[in-house]
C-alpha cells in the first residue's frame, strides 16, 4: 500500500496535487470487471453526492481510465435548491451532510448535463430519489436514455404518502418501489439500501424478489452534531447523513449479512478510504465497491485505491480482483 505522507500537497497523508496529464495512469488488467452486464475498468464506483457528476474531478483523475463508474449526483423529479443553513459538518472519523438533494431535476439533467458527460468513457449510474412510488417510476423512465448505464434507486428519502417515513425502512414499500422502477426501465436496477433499519436482510430480500438486479449498501447513518457555544445543532436541517471511516464496521457487517442472503451483485460502501478497506468489503461479499467521503478528503482517492487494490492482487498472487469476492473465512 502507498506510504502515508505529510507536507505540502498532502491532506491527511493523501496527495491532492492535480494529476500529471503527461503520465496518465491506465486501467489495470486485473481490475477490469463486469457488473450487471456493464464493463468497468476497475471495481470502484464514484459514490453519488460526493463526486458531483464527474467533470469536477477531471483535473485530478483520468475519468475514462481510473474510475470504474460514476453514480451521478442524486436527481429528483423537479429541480431542488437544497437545504438552507450549514450542510456539512466534520465529525470524528467522518462527516455529516444534509445537502437536501440540490439538483436541476431529471429532465433538465438529461437535456443540459448529460451531453457533457458523453465525452468520458465511463459508465454512468443515475441515482434517483422521489416522494412517491409513481414518481420513482417516472424517474426511471425519464433517465432510461443513451448514456445512462443503470438506475440506482435511493430509498432513504421520505415517502410523502406514508407520514414521511423513508421508503427503505419498510420491506413492503421498498418492494413496491423496486417493482415500479423495474416495470419502467430496461436498464439494470440497483436498489440503494438504508442502514437505518432493524433488519436490512429483510429489506434486501424484498427488493430482490420485486425485481432488483443489484444492491448497493450502505447509505449514510442518521446522525447529529451540536455546537455547545450556541447550544444549537450545527446542521441547518438538524440531522444529517453520517459517512466516512466511522461507519465502516457497520457497513461491513451489513454487506456480509446481505451477501449471504441474496443472489444478486452487491456494491459495498461505507468508509472506504484505502485499498485495504475495499478488499475487506469484497471479502465480505461485495462484487464491487463505491467510494464517497474519501474523495472529499483526497480528490485522487479513487485512482489511489485502485492502484492499492492492484498492488494487493500482485502481492497475494491473485489473478483477478473478482477472485477476492466472498472469500472471508468464518
Amino acid at each position: 500500500m502507498a506510504d502515508y505522507k505529510i507536507g505540502p500537497g498532502y491532506v491527511h497523508g493523501y496527495e491532492v496535487s492535480p494529476k500529471d496529464k503527461n503520465n496518465t495512469k491506465r486501467a489495470y488488467k486485473d481490475l477490469g470487471v463486469t457488473f450487471c452486464g456493464i464493463p468497468m475498468k476497475n471495481p470502484i464506483v464514484a459514490a453519488s453526492g460526493t463526486f458531483g457528476n464527474g467533470p469536477e474531478y477531471a483535473d485530478y483523475l483520468d475519468l475514462s481510465h481510473e474510475v470504474g463508474a460514476i453514480s451521478i449526483k442524486g436527481l429528483t423529479p423537479k429541480g431542488r435548491p437544497g437545504n438552507a443553513g450549514t450542510r456539512v459538518a466534520e465529525t470524528p472519523s467522518g462527516m455529516l451532510n444534509c445537502i437536501g438533494l440540490e439538483n436541476p431535476g431529471a429532465e433538465a439533467f438529461v437535456e443540459t448535463v448529460l451531453p457533457t458527460l458523453a465525452s468520458y468513457d465511463v459508465p454512468l449510474f443515475a441515482n434517483v430519489s422521489a416522494g412517491t412510488v409513481d414518481e420513482f417510476g417516472y424517474m426511471a423512465e425519464t433517465l432510461s436514455v443513451p448514456g445512462i448505464a443503470a438506475i440506482e434507486v435511493n430509498i432513504s428519502c421520505p415517502n410523502v404518502k406514508n407520514e414521511g417515513l423513508a421508503f427503505g425502512v419498510d420491506a413492503k414499500v421498498a418492494a413496491q418501489v423496486a417493482a415500479e422502477v423495474r416495470k419502467r426501465t430496461t436498464l439494470p436496477v440497483i436498489m440503494k439500501l438504508s442502514p437505518n433499519v432493524t433488519n436490512i436482510v429483510e429489506i434486501a430480500k424484498a427488493v430482490v424478489d420485486a425485481g432488483a438486479d443489484a444492491l448497493s449498501l450502505i447509505n449514510t447513518l442518521l446522525g447529529m452534531a451540536i455546537d455547545i457555544r450556541t447550544k444549537r445543532p450545527i446542521l441547518g436541517n438538524l440531522y444529517g447523513g453520517l459517512s466516512g471511516p466511522a461507519i465502516k464496521p457497520v457497513a461491513l457487517r451489513m454487506v456480509h449479512q446481505v451477501a449471504r442472503a441474496v443472489d444478486v451483485p452487491i456494491i459495498g460502501m461505507g468508509g472506504i478510504m484505502t485499498g485495504t478497506d475495499a478488499v475487506e468489503f469484497m471479502m465480505a461479499g461485495a462484487d464491487i465497491v463505491s467510494v464517497g467521503t474519501a474523495t472529499v478528503v483526497d480528490p485522487r482517492a479513487i485512482g489511489r485505491i485502485a492502484e492499492e487494490m492492484h498492488e494487493y492482487c500482485e502481492k497475494e498472487k491473485i489473478e483477478h480482483v473478482s477472485d477476492i469476492t466472498d472469500t472471508l473465512q468464518v
